[in-house]
């Protein structure tokens, strides 16, 4: 039961620190969507989205009005599609991507995840065509984010598939060229991927979870600031006691959302994904916390540590106040989409090899980072293998979202819009990794992952 100063300091977070539910996700599965005739399994997709997901919006909305609780985005992820498109004789996969485009549009959602891959050990038919399909799908829908799973501690690097996906970036980048690549921002190469993630772009409906269920996302980073800011100067135990008790709070918040939203639409209540998810506004910075720590500018020497204290104590305390934690679970550090992380950059304090440094530590990887559009496919394809060779030996969830925008150079700024803000293009090492991405096949699991 929450008590009366509780409400209030809840409140007070909600009006002036920006606290809100980042985003309410049902996940629906698409399993019995397969069909052998691509027009049916669509007609059955289409039907089944607007069907579960048809009260969604209006639910959010509601339970924005009644407790007072911002709801920035309601959201859909489904099977991935290569495992339900693959059932059909078609070649191209775009058309299902425009499907659920139609769909999300239908329902009202602002995004629908799940045009995605898993070839972390190797390819299917389908997984071939879906990954082919990428860059067209994403060009010509609005609402659908893509994801491809390349490697598991498990498993290793399947590094055909990272080569691939260079070449896919590319060519999204090149299609979407009128919107600075943005098509870019709605694809994600991941390591070790959650499959009930809610976040965009990498959420889809795994195919261990129930028919449909609902994941709530939290955000809160100018939350956990106001709260260092009462005890500047204290040292790094109360820092972290400080962080637990805000994330406990805001984590108590998600989970009645999620508890309310489930009830209402009469579907299984998934998990809380405790991930402190910044935006382009001032006052809801991730980098802004670790300055708070101390640090003159996000990316100067101890950002890592600063880092790893706050990720580290975000989830201690999430994780006590709900019974049902998953996702990413931690703090983001998308470049475009946090109005510090942007100021360190063009400050010059902070470079994608810090960047690098700093997700062995926290939630996810190279999120949003914009390089020169001339940045080759190769060289795309080498900072993937960095990022997820850093989730497999650390046995986390790694990705990259990364853009590299037509016609832009160092210095440059990309707008995105809304959410994802904007990016500054950002340097990256001119040195050549072309004869190592040539090699292809598969880096091999780490001797850890035998562990059965």
């Amino acid at each position: 039961m929450l008590k009366p100063f509780e409400v209030i300091e809840t409140i007070k977070m909600i009006q002036e620190e920006n606290l809100d539910i980042r985003t309410i996700t049902m996940g629906i599965s698409l399993r019995d969507c397969c069909h052998s005739d691509g027009n049916v399994s669509r007609k059955k997709i289409y039907d089944k989205i607007t069907r579960y997901a048809a009260n969604l919006v209006k639910v959010g909305e509601d339970i924005e009005k009644e407790y007072g609780i911002p709801i920035i985005n309601k959201r859909i992820s489904v099977t991935p599609i290569s495992l339900i498109a693959e059932s059909s004789d078609e070649e191209d996969y775009v058309k299902f991507a425009e499907i659920l485009d139609s769909a999300a549009e239908t329902v009202g959602v602002n995004f629908i995840g799940g045009f995605s891959a898993l070839v972390h050990k190797g390819y299917t038919v389908g997984d071939r065509k879906l990954i082919n399909s990428i860059p067209a799908a994403l060009s010509t829908t609005k609402k659908v984010c893509s994801s491809v799973n390349v490697a598991t501690t498990k498993a290793g690097i399947n590094m055909d598939a990272v080569r691939e996906m260079g070449q896919v970036i590319k060519k999204a980048a090149e299609l979407t060229a009128d919107s600075g690549g943005l098509g870019c921002a709605k694809l994600v190469v991941f390591a070790n991927v959650p499959e009930d993630n809610p976040f965009m772009a990498g959420a889809f409906h795994g195919i261990g979870e129930p028919e449909c269920v609902i994941n709530v996302g939290v955000s809160g980073p100018g939350a956990v600031k106001c709260a260092l800011e009462k005890v500047k100067g204290a040292d790094f135990g109360t820092v972290s006691e400080t962080i637990k008790k805000t994330a406990f709070k805001i984590t108590r918040m998600g989970q009645l959302v999620a508890q309310e939203a489930s009830k209402r639409l009469g579907v299984q209540f998934g998990i809380v994904d405790l991930s402190l998810a910044p935006t382009p506004a001032i006052g809801d910075s991730v980098a802004h916390i670790l300055e708070e720590m101390g640090l003159e500018k996000c990316g100067t020497h101890g950002t890592t540590a600063a880092l790893a204290l706050l990720n580290d104590a975000v989830k201690k305390g999430g994780t006590m106040a709900s019974s049902y934690v998953g996702g990413l679970s931690g703090a983001f550090i998308p470049v475009s989409e946090d109005a510090g992380m942007i100021d360190a950059v063009v400050q010059g304090a902070l470079s994608i090899d810090k960047l690098e440094a700093m997700t062995c530590v926290c939630s996810v990887g190279l999120d949003m980072i914009v390089v020169p559009g001339n940045t080759s496919a190769e060289t795309i394809s080498a900072i993937i293998a960095d990022e997820v060779a850093i989730g497999v030996i650390n046995n986390k969830t790694t990705a990259v979202r990364i853009i590299p925008a037509p016609g832009k150079n160092i210095g440059d700024m990309v707008e995105f819009g809304g959410l994802l803000g904007s990016g500054p293009v950002m340097k990256i090492n001119e040195f050549n990794s072309e004869e190592f991405i040539k090699r292809g096949g598969r880096i091999p699991a780490p001797i850890h992952s035998l562990r059965n």
